[in-house]
């Protein structure tokens, strides 16, 4: 199950190689005292309503009820018109382009960010109420359904766990294609919400909202889509050597030939977790173990305690609540919670050390500083919260993790083995999941009116070289939640995942002494926590994340410790 850090409602506003810097300061007092006077405004006009849809939002997911949808539509809309404010945007335009003459980086800093976050909701008023409205819907169709097998209702634990387990093919079909209804539940208003989305792109001057979402987040789309193709590259063989291997274990579980393998053969819906095919069975010492003792335990050993983030947060399952699993700050003030559906097994270990991995990214610990203003006294960027928490969520995996932490195991020799190729495929694995992603966002915003349904396998099978169901014309892009709630968010894992082995190499350079990174488990040691607090925390949204990548391992962000991560065993 991959996971969200939430940012609400703000847009994440970063470079994705260089971080557009205005010339050399040219002091002016009036332009430095107009920018400060226009960030107080705003804070004390934004941050009660940010607040207040934080809040809505996070009662909506944990209840389901309609009363929490709507008075989350409500807050939003009133942030919406908050934003829209023409006379506001003017301003905020004029400082942007005086930006020089401000005498204060971060300043300058929280102009950038601002001005981009304004620039999206310069739309007319009644198309961003449509666009809210529709996601909304989408949001609680989605956290209401349930797959439905022999007119039995199944939540996503029980949909894996059958998926998982199964030796029955046409038990795991029926089951793999229930929770793909979802799809036909929201295909209609997903359709309307992606053209009312391209609509308020275009009335800013974009050709798509795809392409106004890169540039909110100033990212070069060819850009992009040059490093995903050496990805695709770096990848393309070594997963196909992983696939065939594990294909034919998938194949001899239910007693078919490998060309028979369709999608429902996977262990999750997507395909974008390693199938559990090893001799180990990586559940096993995590079916008695207290899941969030642990993370409670792990964190505070490296110096980055959780303990006020688990004494907020919902993680039972529940009727109504949402599946998913997300973080949020709900102040940026301290207040951080973590939804999650917790069961006994290692991918709730691995979600689990993946939230509060983004928690400890926050106010929760004041290791971004509240000295800084609110605008920016956030993650550096989605990317790199998403690689904090995808670096810690790895170590379920790690059998030395598991013997620091005192958890037992009944064949340890065996975890290790199967822990280790479950990594190292996973990383394969998700990289071309993330391949798919990427471009069947970019396409849809594209070419809204093509075969969807299309697209999408065609993708499938080209990336992840899973075939399509024979005959298959369901919407099943449409049963993906991300393409709602996050949309054109999904690259922003894959390049996580660089920054995260990225910043490992660098702990086990600098913390470790220059150890094999494949040593290094983190547990009980402070200095970890000074390490991400220090290089990576602290300077909040001040820095872009390739300067922060910079600041924190040494070097630009690259593929190179990635590949090293995907080829080790």
């Amino acid at each position: 199950m991959l996971c969200l850090r939430v940012l609400l409602p703000a847009v994440c506003v970063l470079s994705v190689l260089v971080l557009w810097r205005p010339p050399a300061a040219i002091a002016s007092p009036e332009v430095t005292e107009r920018a400060r006077k226009f960030l107080d405004t705003h804070t004390k006009k934004l941050r009660p309503l940010e607040i207040e849809a934080s809040l809505a939002w996070w009662e909506a997911n944990t209840s389901g009820k309609k009363a929490d949808y709507a008075r989350k539509v409500k807050a939003q809309n009133r942030i919406d018109e908050a934003l829209a404010d023409r006379d506001a945007f003017a301003d905020l335009k004029k400082l942007k382009e005086e930006s020089r003459d401000i005498d204060d980086a971060v300043l300058r800093r929280a102009v950038a960010v601002l001005y981009l976050t304004y620039l999206e909701k310069q739309v007319d008023k009644d198309l961003l109420k449509k666009m809210v409205a529709k996601a909304n819907a989408v949001e609680q169709a989605f956290n209401n359904f349930r797959a439905r097998v022999d007119g039995k209702e199944m939540i996503d634990n029980e949909v894996r766990k059958i998926l998982k387990e199964s030796k029955d093919s046409p038990r795991r079909q029926a089951v793999w294609e229930a929770s793909k209804e979802v799809g036909k539940v929201v295909e209609t208003d997903l359709k309307e919400l992606v053209k009312l989305r391209n609509d308020s792109a275009r009335a800013l001057g974009f050709k798509n909202y795809h392409a106004l979402q890169l540039y909110l987040n100033e990212q070069d789309g060819e850009q992009l889509i040059k490093l995903f193709d050496e990805l695709d590259e770096l990848t393309r063989e070594p997963f196909r050597a992983a696939k065939k291997e594990v294909d034919a274990k998938l194949a001899a579980n239910v007693g078919i030939k490998v060309e028979e393998l369709r999608p429902w053969h996977y262990h999750d819906p997507f395909f974008q977790e390693t199938p559990a095919v090893f001799k180990a069975d990586i559940d096993e010492p995590f079916k008695k173990a207290d899941l969030l003792a642990l993370c409670r335990t792990f964190y505070s050993g490296i110096d980055l305690p959780i303990d006020r983030v688990i004494e907020k947060s919902d993680t039972k399952p529940r009727a109504g609540k949402s599946q998913h699993a997300f973080c949020t700050d709900i102040d940026r003030d301290g207040d951080v919670r973590v939804l999650a559906n917790i069961d006994q097994n290692n991918q709730w270990m691995s979600t689990l050390l993946h939230e509060f991995g983004h928690s400890v990214y926050s106010t929760n610990n004041n290791d971004v500083p509240r000295s800084l203003p609110y605008v920016l006294r956030l993650e550096s960027h989605i990317l790199t919260t998403e690689g904090v928490a995808m670096m810690f969520e790895r170590l379920s995996k790690r059998r030395a993790w598991l013997e620091k932490m005192g958890v037992p195991m009944t064949d340890p020799d065996g975890f290790a083995d199967a822990g280790a190729r479950t990594l190292r495929y996973q990383l394969l694995i998700f990289s071309r999941w993330c391949q798919v992603m990427l471009r069947f966002e970019k396409g849809m915003y594209e070419e809204p009116d093509q075969g969807l349904s299309d697209l999408w396998w065609g993708l499938v099978e080209k990336y992840q070289m899973v075939r399509r169901p024979d005959g298959r014309k369901a919407p099943d892009y449409a049963s993906k939640i991300h393409i709602v709630s996050a949309p054109v968010y999904y690259h922003n894992y894959m390049m996580g995942e660089l920054f995260a082995s990225q910043v490992h190499h660098a702990i086990a350079r600098d913390v470790y002494k220059g150890a094999d990174p494949n040593t290094v488990i983190y547990v009980g040691n402070k200095e970890v926590g000074e390490f991400m607090r220090k290089k990576v925390f602290a300077p909040g949204r001040t820095l872009s994340w390739n300067e922060l990548t910079e600041k924190a391992t040494g070097e630009p962000l690259k593929a190179k410790a990635f590949a090293e991560d995907f080829k080790s065993k």
